[in-house]
């Protein structure tokens, strides 16, 4: 009989990760996946568009739940995850990354007995505001396999004391660049209405809380940005809540060439023709490595410390000055090296041939 895996879903990272997986458990008669959409990204520009672009199987189930507070927000999709589970009775149930998806799905499947199995475990920012952080170590402490993207997230989950906790930590590689490596000639081959702007250019995303909630960070960045906008174009494609914000906030985009939330064959695009990255979102921040593009962290710290260790990705925070001089620095020089932190892009066959081997594992020991 093959394996039952219920796949939990919300936002648009976890889709990028889902569609390296799901093609290759298409490929397998060993698995059978039954996706989960909570909804958390619901916007068509924000969701829809990765499905139909990267051919992620459509949702079984599609929760509608966005719009509300982390506390609802969360609790709804606990609710509502706890029910398909129920009457689907998976073997598995496995969670990407650190959204509030993540964290109730993998709450859910626990209470209920079932093993979790987390995608891209052992990151940590060490910073508790963030409720990334929140869901990432609560969902690492509940699962039962945790795939980690570099051996410094093995490392961080070994000093946490996880050799102690009968689970099955393992350096798998970063399914994103999978996924990077895959959609790359596609994106470049096929048609695109997106209107690229001359070089050279920056492309930039501000996303997060910490940013967009807090009226002098949100006008810091954006000062920053209009200054580098003297040297450079800056493309920005706007996340529909960062776009509220600012217009709540009173910031203005002024020199700033704005889009519309782009799809990932776009974005790789961006990437492509780009010179420099900013950004506050985590994922982006290994996808301008992947396409040999410094990229400079809107943020006070970051999960992919081994970027910054190695000088590809820099902490520059919201201070304009720091911003724009990091910004202006890299532009000058050339991108060094890039070294394998990530694997070599077979993460997700690698995924299922363990998730196999430990399922054939359980059933001789009589363990489900």
């Amino acid at each position: 009989m093959p394996i039952n895996l219920t796949t939990i879903l919300g936002a648009r990272p976890q889709f990028i990760k889902a569609a390296a997986l799901s093609r290759q458990i298409a490929r397998r008669s060993t698995i059978r996946e039954v996706i989960v959409h909570t909804g958390q990204h619901y916007d068509a520009n924000m969701s829809d568009v990765f499905f139909r672009e990267m051919g992620i199987p459509a949702p079984a189930h599609f929760l509608g739940i966005n719009g509300l507070g982390h506390g609802a927000m969360t609790g709804q999709m606990l609710e509502q995850i706890e029910k398909v589970l129920m009457a689907q009775k998976p073997d598995y149930v496995l969670v990407y990354g650190d959204t509030n998806s993540t964290l109730a799905g993998a709450l859910a499947a626990k209470k209920l007995h079932l093993k979790v199995i987390h995608v891209e475990a052992g990151l940590r920012s060490f910073n508790l505001k963030m409720p990334e952080e929140v869901n990432r170590i609560l969902t690492d402490r509940i699962s039962d396999i945790l795939f980690c993207p570099t051996q410094t997230a093995v490392q961080q989950l070994m000093a946490e004391g996880f050799a102690n906790f009968g689970c099955q930590v393992v350096n798998a590689g970063d399914i994103m660049y999978d996924s990077a490596l895959y959609y790359r000639q596609q994106a470049l081959l096929s048609p695109s209405r997106l209107p690229l702007p001359a070089a050279p250019f920056a492309l930039c995303t501000i996303h997060r809380a910490e940013n967009t909630d807090q009226p002098e960070q949100l006008t810091s960045i954006f000062s920053a940005l209009h200054q580098l906008a003297q040297h450079m174009t800056v493309v920005m494609p706007l996340h529909p809540r960062t776009r509220k914000l600012m217009a709540q906030h009173g910031v203005d985009a002024g020199p700033l060439h704005l889009l519309e939330p782009v799809g990932y064959l776009d974005m790789l695009r961006l990437l492509d023709q780009c010179d420099l990255v900013l950004t506050d979102s985590g994922g982006l921040q290994k996808e301008a490595f992947f396409f040999n593009k410094f990229c400079l962290t809107l943020r006070q710290q970051t999960e992919w410390v081994e970027l910054v260790e190695n000088n590809y990705n820099f902490v520059v925070g919201t201070n304009p000055h720091q911003i724009l001089d990091s910004a202006l620095a890299c532009w000058a020089k050339p991108f060094p090296p890039a070294k394998p932190f990530y694997g070599h892009g077979n993460t997700a066959a690698f995924i299922c041939d363990f998730i196999e081997q430990y399922h054939q594992n359980q059933l001789g020991t009589g363990h489900r």
